[in-house]
């Protein structure tokens, strides 16, 4: 995940989405703007490096613009743990 492009601001905006005082409004449009980015349809496949990426930044933008800063710091301290933890081998 960590070499997903964006993925701090992808896991920070799940962290939103699952926040309780996060309005019902804002938590919508970040759910569904998660599910469009890991849909195994898109319009352009994903598989294509850099081009692949480009519908789903389109979206992620999209919903960051709509929901105007609700992503707090909180949020992006937690992605920053989550991205930084390695699973026990």
């Amino acid at each position: 995940m960590r070499q997903v492009p964006f993925s701090r601001d992808l896991v920070a905006a799940y962290y939103c989405a699952m926040d309780p005082t996060t309005p019902l409004r804002t938590r919508g449009i970040l759910l569904g703007a998660l599910a469009y980015f890991v849909m195994p349809f898109d319009f352009l496949p994903d598989m294509l490096a850099m081009v692949g990426f480009s519908d789903d930044i389109a979206v992620l933008t999209a919903a960051f613009a709509a929901i105007s800063g609700q992503i707090k710091e909180d949020h992006y301290v937690r992605a920053d743990e989550a991205l930084e933890s390695r699973p026990d081998e």
